[in-house]
């Protein structure tokens, strides 16, 4: 049996006391700490140890705090930094979170301040790693084809895993353009039967007159037009998987045959008079509720326990953090090349204007707007001036002054009476001012802060209890 490892983490601290302190702080929490008093000797265990989080104080004798950040940074060393500074101001803060800062504490700080703050960082470094084994293990395309590596998808992707070895069904909804049937084709790859056919069926696109006949087949005559014999969806399934996509929109007559099919795996042409056996694995998918189809008496409950048994709630790409930029530079690099085009990227600002836009179609949207942007335009990188203008709109809010911080950069934010303002106060109106503007989507606030969305989270838990974050 492997023996089970601890997360490392680094404490780097001039201060011999300080940094015995924030060691028994840490002890009992299951970590295994190491110490540095100097840049140097920080940056050679940074590299030599590869340290899971480090401590790091921003004023070191040798080396400055963020200069180490910059490095770890530049090198793509897999370290997560948390800075701690006695000086309690604003825009050491947002350097270091511009340099690569997970986090970052105040002096003097409480034990179980640290404790929470290294206990959420670790938990970010272990979602991080668990997202780099999936691409690893699937590919450079992500999960089988699946793009992404925010938290609604890590579900999804275990869910895949879970489900996929097994026979049951499995019930896949989400907005329309969220990639139902490409989650439908992950959970056909993931398991047994990937080396079977993979059949998919749309049942919002075929007439439903037709529709009999593109399930169950026909016979020869069986209806005019019929010219010769057809096998259906289901027998050409026959040992793989059986895919219909918006199912919700079945006629309820071929609702009954379906729900017959389902419990006995027997099938029958249209105008035939034999039945067969097939196997077949099922997965359907809708845009809508299922349960309020069946509430409205337009979806058969019995089909509905019959077909929902494992669901997956695909979630809309504007609850999807930052993926919609690892999305968008899959789909112009296909798309440059498709079209013979040099794209390879987006500028800053237009990176900044794709997470802001809610995406109501999702990325079926999203692969549309980019190849517009291909087809109509030259260049290496993406420009604003080359978006569509909702999304020039959309994110003109986010690089406006806030409401409640309208001071141009330059301007000192007003200070207390004895010339003292609280970092934590100026720190949770900035927070506050960036979910606003974000329209209240917490996870793409963060992104434009370029901080965690746990870290908010915890900030505001702390704020509800009226504690500084």
């Amino acid at each position: 049996m492997a023996e089970k490892t601890h997360p490392k983490i680094l404490i780097v601290e001039d201060t011999p006391s300080m940094a015995e302190m924030y060691a028994a702080f840490l002890d009992g929490c299951g970590y295994t700490i190491a110490m540095a008093e100097t840049g140097k000797a920080a940056l050679s265990a940074i590299r030599k140890d590869l340290p899971d989080v480090v401590l790091l104080d921003i004023n070191l004798p040798d080396i400055s705090g963020l200069e180490i950040l910059k490095i770890v940074k530049d090198e793509e060393i897999p370290s997560v930094c948390v800075v701690i500074t006695a000086h309690g101001s604003i825009n050491v803060a947002v350097e270091a979170m511009q340099n690569g800062a997970q986090d970052f504490l105040v002096k003097p700080f409480t034990k179980d301040r640290l404790v929470v703050t290294v206990r959420n960082v670790v938990q970010h470094v272990s979602l991080e790693r668990i997202v780099e084994r999936l691409k690893e293990d699937y590919g450079r395309d992500g999960y089988y084809g699946m793009i992404g590596s925010s938290l609604p998808m890590q579900a999804v992707y275990r869910t895949i895993d879970s489900v996929a070895p097994s026979r049951a069904t499995v019930f896949i909804t989400g907005e329309s353009g969220t990639g139902k049937e490409l989650c439908a084709e992950a959970v056909h790859r993931a398991s047994p039967r990937r080396d079977k056919p993979f059949v998919a069926i749309n049942c919002g696109a075929i007439p439903h007159d037709l529709m009999e006949s593109e399930i169950f087949g026909h016979v020869k005559g069986a209806f005019t037009g019929a010219a010769s014999d057809r096998e259906g969806a289901a027998r050409r399934a026959d040992g793989g998987t059986l895919f219909l996509d918006e199912v919700c929109e079945m006629d309820m007559d071929l609702q009954t045959k379906l729900l017959r099919f389902v419990q006995s795996g027997m099938v029958q042409k249209v105008g035939g008079d034999r039945t067969e056996k097939v196997d077949v694995r099922f997965i359907c998918a809708t845009n809508r509720d299922p349960w309020a189809e069946v509430e409205a008496g337009t979806f058969r409950e019995d089909l509905y326990y019959r077909l929902h048994v494992i669901p997956i709630q695909l979630p809309p790409l504007r609850d999807r953090d930052a993926d919609v930029i690892e999305i968008a530079r899959v789909i112009l690099k296909h798309l440059s090349d498709e079209e013979g085009k040099v794209f390879r990227g987006f500028s800053s600002d237009a990176e900044s204007r794709l997470l802001a836009f809610a995406w109501p179609g999702n990325v079926r949207q999203l692969q549309n707007v980019l190849r517009n942007v291909v087809v109509l335009h030259e260049g290496g990188l993406v420009e604003t001036t080359m978006l569509p203008e909702p999304l020039v709109k959309a994110g003109a809010g986010l690089v406006a002054p806030c409401p409640s911080l309208s001071v141009a950069p330059d301007v000192v934010l007003p200070l207390e009476e004895d010339g003292i303002r609280p970092l934590w106060l100026v720190e949770k109106e900035i927070i506050e001012a960036a979910i606003g503007a974000c329209g209240g989507n917490v996870p793409r606030a963060a992104a434009r802060l370029q901080i965690s969305a746990s870290t908010i989270y915890r900030k505001k838990m702390a704020w509800d209890d009226g504690k500084p974050g």
